[in-house]
């Protein structure tokens, strides 16, 4: 039984240090109910069940940090993850950002980055990137949680002249300035989220970050399997040091047991991706 004992405090030492980071966007995460002015006339609330297995996955997604999209604030948050620490950017739309933390770790907000609204007058804002700084014994760990322009998932966001490509290509230069700003700062980073694009490369919006500092990329070389299988637009991207703190083959999907395509309107049509890292 010693012996026992001994081997358990062992590999809970082992994986102290280990963390799993997830991203997940909830598809319109709200009470709100059908019909209600904020909403899109083709958005229905969710049936009581759903909400129930939505939070079950929670539960099983077992994530020690989430960067969450689409939900309706931090209370919302807080009843799908139960216990953890909230934070939400300040926007004051239904589709915000933010993160749940697990308790025992100890972070702190930064400021919202609003560059990353860049509608044009008269269109509706686009969303802020919520910035947190985890404590970690390496020093602070950025992170980063957005959801960037819908509707130029593959187009050449250069020679595009679609409205969502403008958008998005001119969100471009706000990640930019954030990632430059960690480079000059020396913290390791992460940024993660619904991207809405597709990195195959090579591809512009990477390239245009990487140049700025080197960059892994988690999704790398994999397809999406929420869903049936597509291509990843949610994505987890490492700078700084923490390029080295990736775990390789630690890369998940957390897929429905619900397999009717219907089921993802009262689920979410985005699977929660997560990977893990390794503190020094």
């Amino acid at each position: 039984m010693r012996a026992l004992i001994l081997l358990l405090a062992l590999l809970n030492a082992a994986h102290a240090d280990e963390l799993k980071i997830a991203t997940w966007n909830l598809n319109w995460f709200t009470l709100r109910p059908t019909g209600d002015p904020a909403l899109p006339a083709n958005v229905h609330r969710r049936d009581p069940a759903s909400f129930h297995r939505l939070r079950d996955y929670a539960a099983a997604l077992k994530a020690d940090i989430i960067a969450l999209e689409e939900v309706d604030g931090p209370d919302m948050a807080g009843w799908l993850f139960p216990g953890y620490a909230v934070h939400f950017t300040a926007d004051d739309v239904v589709q915000r950002v933010g993160f749940a933390i697990r308790p025992g770790l100890s972070a702190r907000a930064m400021p919202d980055l609003t560059a990353l609204d860049v509608a044009p007058p008269g269109h509706h804002h686009l969303r802020s990137g919520a910035d947190i700084a985890l404590d970690t014994p390496a020093g602070p760990l950025r992170l980063l949680a957005i959801h960037l322009k819908t509707g130029c998932q593959r187009a050449t966001i250069a020679r595009s002249s679609s409205q969502p490509c403008h958008e998005l290509r001119d969100q471009i230069p706000a990640l930019q300035g954030w990632i430059a700003a960690r480079a000059r700062d020396g913290s390791p980073f992460l940024i993660l989220g619904d991207f809405n694009r597709v990195f195959d490369r090579p591809e512009e919006m990477f390239d245009a970050l990487n140049r700025i500092t080197p960059l892994s990329l988690a999704t790398a070389g994999h397809n999406d399997p929420c869903w049936g299988g597509s291509s990843f637009i949610d994505h987890i991207l490492a700078g700084g040091t923490a390029r080295g703190w990736l775990q390789p083959d630690t890369l998940r999907v957390m897929v429905y047991k619900e397999t009717d395509p219907a089921m993802a309107e009262q689920l979410s049509d985005h699977c929660a991706v997560s990977v893990r890292i390794r503190l020094p």
